[in-house]
């Protein structure tokens, strides 16, 4: 199984929890978000040294409430690449409709030749209001009640982009003509002649593999037939195990036949205690600041049977779920060891960040699961062996 590290980057949050402030309420300086980056430096570096294979980031803009604060990823991966010897940079995930499509392609083309090949692409649609409509997307959402008419509007301009930037990658020339984008758009003139085509500088110099979120039947059946890697979240078991088996049989539709586990990754959070006990008391705050923050997004309705759009699990809940896994080793080993059985799981993004962890926490978290918990289920990392959880480097970030 490959094994993955995946991060929102967050600011400092002591005062995480239940009992602290509403997600709106929080703010943070500009100091206390560049503080994250260099967190974010110090947790590469210690990812490299244990041997994952990718550490994973996530989109997101005008997060003055800290959680999730890098609003370019693959300026970010371009950055932590220089700064370690071998781990990939993935983006979990580009919001494409956010970006023009050809400087997104351009971005990544560019950033991926500089690093020799060490960035992975990852894409979607974005869910939040406030940082879409601004940058020039509709959106769905909790605030809007889901509309279909953002959604459609959403999902026609993210399909035309990706087609592009496909297109763009692939094709010495290329052009594309459609609702959302024409490129090039006619009547543009170059030197006495018309521009009928363009040409990507530079492009990818071996093929892209991309990464899409899996949630409603109709983006599984797209990403399935699209060729892409299928990203699974925030679900029990058994409700993961449905939408992971329509992935496969949708690709076949087209002719895709995938192997068990193949085409598919599954994101788990976790925390790992020298108890149960230990590990619900210091995991608990981190849970309940997620739960806050990520409910109204309706992120966690795949606990189980027919649950509200805004559930918010209590920790007990997302234990009994099994969507998380929290606990001592043996815990963590019972629960993403069910998934790697009842998945046939091949690839794993494992998420050790929580709110309130402090930097060298999160390391011991990312030591612990390749140390403790991985070899238990028969995957060994390269350097789990020899590697402190307080990495030398921690000591440079105050």
């Amino acid at each position: 199984m490959r094994a993955d590290i995946h991060l929102y980057a967050s600011t400092d949050m002591p005062d995480a929890g239940a009992d602290g402030p509403s997600p709106q309420d929080r703010r943070y300086s500009n100091d206390e978000v560049v503080r994250a980056y260099r967190k974010v430096e110090v947790w590469a570096k210690h990812a490299d040294a244990l041997g994952y294979d990718t550490l994973w980031l996530t989109e997101h803009h005008f997060q003055y409430e800290g959680y999730e604060v890098v609003p370019n990823q693959v300026a970010m991966g371009l950055h932590l690449a220089g700064m370690t010897e071998r781990l990939r940079f993935g983006q979990a995930f580009n919001v494409v409709p956010t970006w023009h499509p050809l400087r997104l392609a351009e971005d990544f083309a560019m950033a991926d030749v500089l690093t020799g090949g060490r960035m992975v692409f990852g894409v979607g649609r974005g869910t939040v209001p406030r940082e879409s409509i601004p940058l020039g997307s509709a959106v769905a959402s909790g605030d809007n009640q889901m509309s279909k008419d953002a959604d459609a509007a959403n999902r026609e301009a993210f399909e035309e982009a990706m087609e592009i930037i496909q297109r763009a990658w692939t094709q010495e020339r290329f052009s594309f003509h459609g609702k959302h984008y024409d490129l090039p758009p006619a009547g543009i003139p170059d030197r006495g002649r018309d521009v009928q085509e363009l040409t990507l500088v530079p492009r990818p110099q071996r093929d892209v593999e991309i990464f899409q979120p899996v949630g409603s039947p109709r983006t599984t059946s797209y990403v399935a037939q699209q060729g892409f890697q299928g990203v699974f979240a925030l679900a029990s078991p058994e409700r993961m195990k449905r939408t992971w088996d329509l992935f496969s049989d949708e690709a076949a539709k087209v002719g895709r036949i995938l192997a068990p586990g193949e085409g598919r990754a599954m994101q788990l959070m976790f925390h790992v205690g020298d108890s149960t006990e230990h590990a619900m008391k210091r995991g608990r705050p981190g849970h309940d600041e997620y739960v806050k923050f990520l409910s109204p997004y309706g992120r966690f309705g795949l606990y189980g049977g027919d649950l509200p759009f805004d559930y918010a699990p209590t920790l007990e809940e997302t234990r009994a779920s099994r969507a998380m896994a929290f606990g001592s080793v043996d815990d963590v080993v019972d629960v993403l060891g069910e998934f790697m059985e009842t998945l046939d799981l091949r690839h794993a993004l494992l998420f050790p960040e929580l709110p309130g962890l402090t930097q060298d926490e999160v390391c011991e978290q990312m030591d612990l699961m390749a140390r403790e918990v991985l070899p238990r289920l028969g995957v060994t990392l390269p350097g789990a062996a020899g590697v402190d959880a307080t990495p030398a480097e921690a000591a440079v970030v105050r």
